[in-house]
């Protein structure tokens, strides 16, 4: 059959071909079944026929054996030809159905006897003694009785011969039916692998394309040709992806090193302004230059977070280790004090476990940049909360604040790449809207979730769930 599916060209002919081999065993169980059913019924109807055929002919002797011993003692008493000629023909069809009656027996000593009496009766001349006639003609009906026990012991064991021929019929049917149903089920499994192995091979391919896999699946050579076309397209649909993949990549590097250099000419010249180097300033030019500082600190956020995108994307695969959230903690407080200083700010920890199952630096991403939302968007001189607990097979991590309450239609487009939301910042700088969604891309990385979720002691939470065995959730 596997040979087969590799000479059929078509899905639709692999399909059809594979449910005719399925069906040829149940064909061949239901062309023996009216086979057998037809025979047992023939012999049902013979050994009716023959039953009913010897019955028959042993009712008819019965009564020609009775009008041979009537005849015989009107013979006895009137010694009148005519009733001894007729007495003569009853024996003669007598004997013919007695012929055919011992013909079906192997035991013929009952019909021995009855022959002899016949014999006897046949000479009988009428001058005998009239006991010796009763005598002869009570042995006839004995050995008739006898003859008829036999015959009805032999139809009993015809009846024994059928119903046990019927049995290991029956038996027969059982066993096949198991052999064949049996087949059946067999070509289902091996049919229903061969039509699912060339779709199992797409799944691979597109979980390689999904997992940004840079080695796929090589391209089936035998198979229906409709899933080996679709085989090509995804091939080049992959290669497609890669190349747009490096476009961007070499886009964002590029552009963004591109910009840092008028960028740095630009804060030089500004810096210098600022300074009063080439000359004196009036209160206009001053607050003309202090908005170019301005958006030049912008610009260089909005490159730095760009960067900061770019190289999270290019990351492929997550790299999962414990991690000991003391040091991890720490790390993250020392390097992020000064802009909690600057905004007067407290961060409250509550740290319930030990270790956290993540890649490290995806989480230390997930944390600077839920503290720069937060400080950015919350209210100054109010506490943000930090709060990593497990529950079940999950590790969340909160992250809350007091500020502005963002509504519910708007809490998922939050995590898309450069969505705002109507909050002002805190620092005057319009954000690029990456924030958020490198914390939700960093997340499903390690096949978590980020969402905004309502708590009692803060206006604005971030949780984010990671499962504690590195699976999807």
């Amino acid at each position: 059959m596997i040979g087969l599916a590799m000479q059929l060209g078509s899905l639709r002919q692999l399909t059809v071909v594979s449910f005719i081999l399925v069906l040829v065993p149940l064909l061949m169980l239901l062309t023996y079944s009216q086979f057998t059913l037809s025979k047992m019924g023939r012999i049902a109807n013979s050994e009716a026929e023959y039953s009913v055929a010897v019955v028959r002919r042993l009712s008819k002797m019965e009564g020609l054996s009775v009008d041979i011993e009537r005849l015989f003692k009107q013979y006895n008493v009137l010694h009148n030809v005519a009733l001894k000629n007729l007495a003569e023909k009853s024996i003669e069809r007598f004997v013919e159905l007695q012929v055919l009656v011992c013909s079906e027996l192997s035991e013929k000593q009952s019909c021995n006897h009855l022959s002899e009496r016949l014999e006897w009766l046949e000479l009988y001349a009428g001058d005998q003694d009239q006991l010796l006639l009763d005598a002869q003609l009570a042995e006839f009906k004995v050995n008739l009785a006898d003859l008829s026990d036999q015959i009805e012991s032999m139809l009993d064991l015809r009846i024994l011969a059928q119903q046990d021929y019927v049995n290991s019929v029956l038996q027969i049917q059982v066993w096949l039916t198991i052999i064949l149903v049996g087949i059946s089920l067999l070509l289902i499994i091996f049919g229903t692998r061969i039509i699912l192995r060339p779709v199992e091979k797409l799944e691979m391919v597109i979980r390689a394309i999904s997992k940004q896999e840079s080695d796929l699946p090589s391209i089936s050579k035998s198979g229906p040709k409709e899933l080996i076309v679709l085989e090509h397209k995804l091939h080049q649909l992959a290669a497609r992806l890669v190349q747009l993949e490096n476009l961007r990549h070499a886009l964002l590097r590029h552009a963004s090193h591109e910009l840092k250099t008028p960028l740095a000419s630009i804060k030089e010249g500004c810096s210098l302004l600022s300074e009063q180097v080439v000359g004196q300033l009036n209160p206009q030019q001053a607050e003309v230059v202090s908005l170019l500082n301005i958006s030049t600190e912008r610009l260089n956020l909005l490159i730095v977070q760009l960067l900061d995108y770019n190289l999270l994307l290019q990351q492929a695969k997550p790299v999962f280790e414990l991690i000991d959230t003391q040091r991890l903690f720490k790390d993250f407080i020392t390097d992020n004090s000064l802009a909690i200083q600057q905004n007067n700010n407290v961060l409250e920890l509550n740290i319930d476990i030990e270790t956290i199952f993540a890649d490290a630096h995806l989480i230390r991403r997930i944390l600077d940049n839920l503290l720069s939302n937060a400080l950015a968007h919350g209210s100054k001189g109010r506490p943000i909360s930090l709060h990593l607990y497990s529950q079940q097979d999950v590790q969340i991590l909160e992250v809350a604040n007091r500020g502005q309450r963002v509504p519910l239609e708007m809490r998922q487009s939050l995590f898309q790449p450069f969505s705002r939301g109507n909050s002002k910042r805190n620092d005057r700088v319009v954000g690029s809207g990456l924030g958020l969604s490198i914390v939700a891309d960093c997340a499903r990385m390690m096949h978590g979730k980020a969402e905004i979720i309502d708590i009692e002691q803060a206006d604005f939470c971030v949780r984010v769930t990671i499962p504690t065995n590195g699976e999807s959730i």
